[in-house]
């Protein structure tokens, strides 16, 4: 079982969501990090799993959303292991944060 790499930038983000979420509710902010880590080894297992969204970013990165969050993990899917490039909040403008991918 070989989960996807978080980059720094990726890291970065979710310490910031977790910061974020910790505010409100310590909880929510530890199930933010675990639906992250199953989401890394669904990734690593199966890295052509998430979407690809041209209108987002373009490929080899996909789009996966994660269950119970409004996060989306952007991640290149023909490294090996895979690499989640990214970890945004679903509402921020994520063709313009990742333009520079």
């Amino acid at each position: 079982m070989t989960a996807a790499r978080l980059s720094p930038a990726a890291r970065r983000d979710l310490l910031a969501a977790m910061k974020w979420i910790t505010k409100d509710n310590p909880a929510a902010a530890r199930a933010l990090q675990q639906v992250v880590a199953k989401t890394a080894i669904t990734i690593g297992e199966h890295p052509y799993a998430g979407s690809l969204r041209p209108d987002i970013v373009a490929a080899p990165f996909r789009c996966i959303s994660l269950i119970g969050f409004p996060y989306v993990i952007v991640y290149h899917a023909d490294r090996r292991p895979p690499l989640i490039a990214r970890i945004l909040h679903g509402a921020r403008d994520l063709p313009v944060i990742l333009r520079d991918l």
